[in-house]
């Protein structure tokens, strides 16, 4: 069984882990599955969003703390350094729209991973948790760097010291879930919403994202140079000038996000 499902619609790879009976637990051969179709996807100009959920009732649960302990397994270090590290870098530097569609727990470097999506769609039963101060760790995946940038400092602080599980209604109105929706609902309403953003000028949004990755790094002064710098990018492409044209012409823009 591939741990790792894939489905194209409209210009939208729908990447589903498919660990079900392990709750999505990541075990190495999932985690590599899952950077070879970053990849396929980061080099596939027909795919213009991308969407990661899970199968069954949770998102991902985490680590698979079986292979964790194994002696003869990877080790911590292979699993942070070559799993997870390579998996958040990959989602943050893809230059298209990744949405998250969190239709049940995510937890540890699951709910990590969530946060590392741009747009976080959610079932009104997922929930997320730093899971890891429950079993001694502290929090990968990139969890130290995005949590607290989404809710601050104290916030993020309590919800990794104490690992107490947030509701996906809480994870909205802390700015960390954009939308929530019915279960029954989720997958149909967050595959529309990527469709649409995939008819987008998708390659402005990748700059976006781009200029979003620099934003608590950069000085205003280096983020000014650089909006002008992508801004002139941006004005040089096809799309552009067809979101111009269609404006003047009062029409439905095409864009091809080129």
């Amino acid at each position: 069984m591939n741990s790792i499902l894939t489905e194209e619609k409209n210009n939208v790879l729908v990447v589903t882990l498919n660990r079900p009976e392990k709750l999505n637990c990541f075990n190495r051969e999932m985690a590599l599955q899952l950077i070879s179709v970053l990849d396929e996807a980061e080099n596939n100009n027909n795919i213009r969003a991308i969407i990661i959920t899970g199968m069954g009732k949770a998102f991902c649960a985490g680590q698979d703390l079986s292979e964790a302990i194994d002696p003869n397994g990877p080790g911590i270090k292979k699993i942070v350094g070559e799993h997870y590290n390579p998996i958040i870098l990959k989602i943050r530097s893809i230059e298209k729209p990744i949405i998250g569609v969190i239709n049940g727990v995510a937890a540890g470097a699951g709910a990590n991973i969530a946060l590392a999506c741009d747009i976080i769609y959610a079932s009104k039963s997922a929930s997320f948790i730093q899971a890891f101060s429950k079993i001694g760790l502290i929090p990968d995946s990139g969890g130290t760097f995005t949590l607290p940038r989404l809710v601050g400092f104290n916030l993020a602080s309590a919800l990794m010291i104490s690992g107490d599980k947030l509701s996906a209604d809480d994870a909205k109105n802390f700015g960390i879930v954009y939308k929530v929706f019915d279960e029954e609902n989720l997958m149909e309403l967050s595959i529309a919403s990527a469709i649409k953003i995939a008819a987008m000028p998708t390659k402005a949004i990748g700059l976006t994202k781009r200029l979003l990755n620099k934003t608590y790094t950069n000085s205003l002064e280096q983020q000014l140079l650089l909006e002008k710098n992508l801004q002139i990018e941006a004005a040089n492409t096809s799309d552009y000038k067809e979101g111009v044209n269609a404006f003047l012409e009062k029409r439905s823009p095409y864009f091809k996000g080129e």
